[in-house]
């Protein structure tokens, strides 16, 4: 059914202009509508229908006993299929399906309490399905000149779209941080000209020791990078909108409060976040602590260095092992056994080195499988002797290793290079303050004069390295004229683990 048209609501100035709405006002039959006609209306609810039309706003009207609505076209919007039809209708009418949350409300303004509320969530069917809507909005009690509440008045506004992005958005950055959290390596994220952390992942906070950082900026979260450059490149990321990447980056970082630096080595990057205005406004990090990684390749450098060493010395130790079998030797026989139960002794010894391990042993022993090496058939190469002393595994293999070194000097330059040449052992438990200490003396006579070496090699390094399971271990080592002499220091307890 058409609206009736009434030249004196179109007439009426409160309802000028106002879009459809205003229009759709002004066709209206107010006759049968509990306001009555537009110009026989309250002075303050034609006051307010006139800012409602003005406005750009969503706004709407709640009036008398009735609770007669009235809105503008920002609000027809939000009314969605409801309009036109909802235009004069009763509140509770238009939105029945949600009038469970909003009667408490509505109610409140009549009775002259003012209600506000930045998000609103009602399940509304305003097209024919339900949907999830938020709004912010001001209920406000309009009262008449003796202060008698008349109606309310309500500017709102829609914020579903907005608050539909804001989750969606935290569902990516929650997503985002899962997955950051779960990434190989340190992840941090800082942001601005200050370089504020917003983000540091599990991994990034242990390495920076499980200090404070969300919210911190970078030079006062970890004081100590500053003077390292760690800033200085953080500002020219920012600057430039360039990533850096820094590899096998050595840095020092207080992991613990009042704990001094510790040094580390980093792999990292830093990756400029880039802005919709087309600048830099923070920077991703990256970072992977490779200190063990390079810790072991530099010990493998050592460890092939002293292999190396090993290597030669064994094929020295050969080579004179070879000499003397053939210079005693009463026929060729003779020297092919005694060469291969040598070289046997010699290849048990080195499989214990190269697999660092050892079976429990005696001094004497170990001793003995030196000294096999070297003597020839008349023996007399060798002196030794000292108390039935057991060793523990690594005691055997620390004290054969330096023993080994010894003996192989010794065959290079020392006295076993010659016929006339010996060496002559002892050991003893000497007690101490601090315990009781195994001695061993080494000292070699008949030889070459010697002298210091000009460098000290591995073997010397070996040497002063000691018995690896001992709590005291020293070693002395001296090159006397008439020979070179070693005084090995252990604790008792040491020589028996």
């Amino acid at each position: 059914m058409s609206p009736t048209v009434q030249p004196l609501a179109e007439a009426d100035p409160i309802l000028q202009d106002g879009g459809e709405c205003g229009a759709l006002m002004r066709a209206m039959d107010w006759t049968s509508n509990p306001l009555g006609r537009p110009s026989e209306w309250p002075p303050e609810l034609r006051v307010i229908v006139g800012i409602a039309l003005g406005a750009t706003q969503p706004m709407f009207i709640v009036w008398g006993p009735e609770r007669t609505t009235l809105y503008n076209d920002a609000y027809a919007k939000i009314c969605g299929s409801r309009h036109p039809a909802a235009m004069g209708q009763p509140f509770h009418e238009i939105w029945f399906d949600i009038w469970d949350q909003l009667d408490p409300i509505v109610a409140d303004a009549y009775n002259g309490i003012g209600t506000a509320m930045d998000d609103i969530e009602l399940i509304m069917h305003r097209n024919g399905y339900a949907e999830e809507t938020h709004f912010a909005f001001s209920y406000s009690p309009v009262r008449d000149s003796s202060g008698t509440v008349l109606g309310m008045f309500c500017p709102c506004v829609e914020t579903t779209a907005e608050v539909l992005m804001r989750r969606r958005l935290a569902k990516e950055r929650e997503q985002m941080r899962r997955i950051f959290e779960m990434a190989l390596g340190a992840v941090a994220i800082v942001e601005g000209p200050e370089h504020v952390f917003t983000f540091a992942n599990s991994e990034y906070l242990a390495l920076a020791g499980h200090r404070s950082l969300l919210g911190w900026r970078v030079a006062d979260a970890l004081p100590e990078v500053v003077e390292q450059g760690f800033v200085k490149l953080l500002d020219d990321v920012l600057a430039t909108g360039k990533t850096y990447i820094g590899r096998n980056v050595e840095t020092e970082l207080q992991r613990a409060p009042g704990d001094t630096a510790e040094k580390r080595v980093l792999d990292f990057a830093y990756h400029a976040i880039i802005g919709a205005d087309g600048r830099a406004e923070g920077i991703f990090v990256q970072a992977i602590d490779v200190t063990d990684r390079v810790d072991a390749e530099r010990q493998q450098q050592v460890l092939n260095v002293e292999l190396a060493h090993r290597l030669k010395n064994q094929l020295s130790l050969v080579q004179a092992i070879a000499n003397q079998t053939f210079r005693f030797a009463r026929d060729i026989g003779d020297a092919r056994t005694a060469l291969i139960n040598r070289i046997s002794v010699l290849a048990r010894a080195q499989e214990m080195l190269l697999s660092a391990t050892a079976e429990s042993t005696t001094v004497g022993a170990i001793l003995e499988d030196v000294a096999s090496l070297h003597e020839g058939p008349a023996g007399g190469r060798f002196e030794f002797g000292g108390p039935d002393l057991e060793t523990g595994p690594r005691g055997a293999l620390s004290l054969s290793l330096m023993l080994h070194e010894l003996s192989t000097n010794a065959a290079k330059y020392g006295a076993l290079s010659v016929d006339t040449g010996k060496v002559v052992i002892s050991w003893r438990i000497e007690p101490t303050a601090e315990g009781d200490q195994f001695v061993l003396d080494w000292q070699e006579t008949g030889g070459p004069s010697v002298s210091s070496p000009t460098h000290t090699g591995s073997g010397t390094r070996l040497l002063k390295a000691g018995v690896s399971s001992a709590r005291f271990c020293q070693v002395d080592l001296s090159y006397e004229p008439s020979g070179a002499r070693c005084t090995i220091r252990v604790d008792i307890d040491g020589m028996r683990f």
